[in-house]
């Protein structure tokens, strides 16, 4: 249940199978509940790991899986982070992308944060 102390941050990553990190700034602080995302396309090889850090330290439960088998434009994932997820106003969450999969393909996500 989303409250409304509740804020949302969209990122987008050009192409979730390429290694490497997005930077999303944090307008507010408080505590990243949720993080979704949603797949533009069909990723090969292998899943795509994205995984959340704050300040270089990984966020627990921060870690969203997107499946290799069966992936499609329009998949959805998410996770919720259990520790480790406060951010600072001002500050930045880094999204570091594994790069296992193949195919040139985007995600769109949104990070909940909760004040």
């Amino acid at each position: 249940m989303r409250t409304l102390n509740d804020y949302f941050i969209p990122f987008k990553i050009t192409d979730v199978s390429t290694a490497g990190q997005v930077y999303v700034p944090v307008p507010d602080g408080g505590k990243i509940i949720k993080v979704i995302t949603a797949l533009n396309g069909a990723i090969g090889t292998a899943d795509a790991v994205l995984t959340l850090k704050i300040g270089g330290a990984a966020v627990t439960g921060g870690t969203v899986t997107i499946t290799q088998s069966g992936s499609a434009a329009g998949d959805v994932d998410s996770c919720v982070p259990t520790a480790a997820n406060e951010v600072l106003e001002d500050g930045s969450i880094e999204i570091e992308t594994n790069g296992a999969s193949s195919n040139a393909i985007s995600v769109d996500g949104v990070i909940i944060v909760r004040r």
